[in-house]
């Protein structure tokens, strides 16, 4: 059994994904980060960084309970675990690794800035917005090439990689992309979020959503909470 502590946002989104692909048997166990719940010291033993998602499988390697963060590792992790959506052939594992680093150091840092500037930020910084928005927009111009020659981002299959960067592309108004400039990434967004296991995935803690922030909400995401030393 796995231990799922998470949100749903697209971190989170990305691990639900590929439990309910998988199959595997987990339990959900919400963070709530506007309330401040990743930085009480039980989570922090499991995620250093006080960043959600995190697990404990209780069946990890030799059979002992394996904890684990940053969703990057724990989808390498999972793949490894099932045999599932990580190619054996070694060309194709690249590429898979490739594009899930191209998500973690590009596409999750860059359109969470956009979101950021763009809708919670209480100053509206033009500067800001317009780095972000620019840079979304040439991150969604990378995925659209790609996916011109690929009907998957890594190569011809359905990966990890999918998995990775897909709850990042929800929502692109956010981000300030209108994606009827990019058809290819829409056309792979909602093949990929018409799949049942997605759709199920997508539902874990939808309830718990808020349709705004408060004050104090967003103090305890992008205030002095985050920069207290614990």
């Amino acid at each position: 059994m796995i231990d799922l502590y998470t949100w749903p946002t697209p971190n989170g989104h990305k691990i639900h994904i590929m439990l309910e692909e998988t199959g595997l048997p987990y339990k959900v166990i919400p963070v709530d980060i506007g309330a401040g719940d990743q930085f009480k010291p039980e989570f922090l033993k499991i995620s250093p960084n006080n960043k959600m998602p995190a697990m404990v499988d209780s069946d990890g390697p030799g059979g002992k309970p394996m904890a684990l963060a940053e969703s990057g590792a724990m989808l390498f992790y999972l793949a490894s675990k099932t045999g599932k959506f990580l190619p054996t052939d070694i060309r194709k594992r690249w590429q898979v690794m490739q594009w899930v680093m191209f998500q973690m150091g590009h596409v999750g840092p860059m359109l969470g800035q956009a979101h950021h500037f763009l809708g919670y930020a209480p100053e509206k910084i033009e500067y800001a917005m317009n780095r972000y928005k620019n840079e979304a927009n040439r991150l969604y111009g990378i995925v659209e090439r790609r996916l011109k020659e690929s009907k998957f981002l890594a190569c011809d299959e359905y990966t990890i990689a999918d998995m990775a960067t897909m709850p990042w592309m929800r929502f692109p108004e956010r981000q300030g992309v209108n994606i009827d400039e990019y058809p290819n990434v829409r056309r792979w967004r909602d093949g990929i979020a018409a799949r049942p296991a997605v759709e199920r995935a997508l539902k874990v803690l939808a309830d718990r959503r808020r349709p705004e922030m408060t004050k104090e909400q967003k103090e305890i995401l992008f205030g002095a909470a985050q920069y207290a030393k614990r």
